[in-house]
């Protein structure tokens, strides 16, 4: 769809846990030093999270981080939405607790997500929704995540923790949505069932009929919906479960190397799973000045992907 008013994000906020890992050390414990694993998946390091950490508290601090930065009224967010792989209680949702600890108010629509890697990106399309409707003045989308790995696993490369969180609105905006849309398919590439304690994944099928075939769909539909091709976009965002897998669809579909690089966080922290397309987009926006394009599309095993468009109102960070 497209947005016929301004709407998009007004604040936003990160997390990352203090401890690293690096790539190097993992080959050595699973005795793969020589395989060059880490130089394929193009991982340096990886996030740890400490023993006091789980999705609740590192998406906590992301919030924390986002209101430091942002002159965010609280009392104006009436709907909250978590996404995440990793929700430390079975029955019993993230998302008061997270409420409670960032002092928001009691009248809150509020919802915990699951859907892979892309609840993050659902959460905050799904604040978007309330903001758009008029049912919330703003809106909170949190991707969370302390990713699990089988120790021996090649997951256990990638599989991170961070979080990311974007306050949704219609005023005062630092990137305004130009579009979006959403695809789901019935593709079992990684999956993990009621009481196992780590995921599953189909090794090599998680490629080309999993991510590349979802990310490609979602990106040619909005690219077609808005008339416009990668060249005209300053930017551009991947999901990103390596580093391998967001430089080939790039340009698969024709971005190029300079539209892509603030967006490769993942090189330095690894995975972080439903926050892996936030983390990198916050990264972007931190680089981007006004006038700037972004074009963004998440991945989620089982299969789907959100295409997004957003224009930069205002300079970032660092510019």
């Amino acid at each position: 769809m497209l947005f016929s008013q301004e709407i998009g994000i007004v604040g936003y906020g990160t997390y990352l846990p203090p401890k690293r890992i690096f790539a190097e050390e993992i080959e050595k414990k699973q005795g793969k030093a020589d395989q060059g694993i880490a130089k394929s998946l193009g991982i340096i390091s990886k996030t740890v999270p400490g023993e006091d950490e789980d999705a609740i508290t590192l998406a906590i601090e992301a919030g924390l981080d986002c209101f430091a930065h942002f002159p965010i009224q609280k009392q104006d967010i009436s709907a909250l939405f978590v996404g995440s792989e990793s929700h430390p209680y079975a029955v019993k949702p993230s998302g008061t607790v997270i409420a409670s600890a960032l002092g928001l108010p009691e009248t809150l629509a509020m919802a915990d997500f699951q859907f892979a890697c892309k609840a993050g990106v659902q959460a905050m399309l799904a604040a978007t929704a309330y903001v758009g409707s008029g049912m919330a003045k703003l809106g909170m989308g949190i991707g969370s995540d302390t990713a699990q790995a089988k120790p021996g696993n090649i997951l256990e490369f990638t599989a991170a923790a961070g979080a990311a969180c974007f306050i949704i609105g219609t005023t005062n905006l630092i990137a305004r949505f130009q579009g979006a849309v959403s695809i789901a398919t019935d593709t079992p590439d990684f999956w993990r069932r009621p009481g196992y304690e780590f995921p599953e994944h189909a090794g090599r099928f998680t490629a080309e009929p999993a991510y590349f075939a979802h990310v490609k769909k979602s990106s040619t539909l909005l690219l077609n919906e808005l008339h416009k091709k990668p060249s005209d976009f300053t930017y551009c965002v991947f999901h990103t479960p390596n580093a391998k897998f967001p430089k080939a669809v790039a340009k698969q579909l024709g971005f190029t190397k300079e539209q892509l690089q603030h967006s490769l966080v993942v090189e330095k922290i690894g995975n972080t799973y439903a926050a892996a397309t936030l983390l990198a987009l916050t990264n972007v926006l931190d680089h981007a000045k006004k006038g700037d394009t972004i074009f963004v599309a998440s991945y989620g095993s089982g299969a789907g992907s959100d295409a997004l468009a957003l224009e930069v109102l205002s300079n970032g960070k660092y510019t």
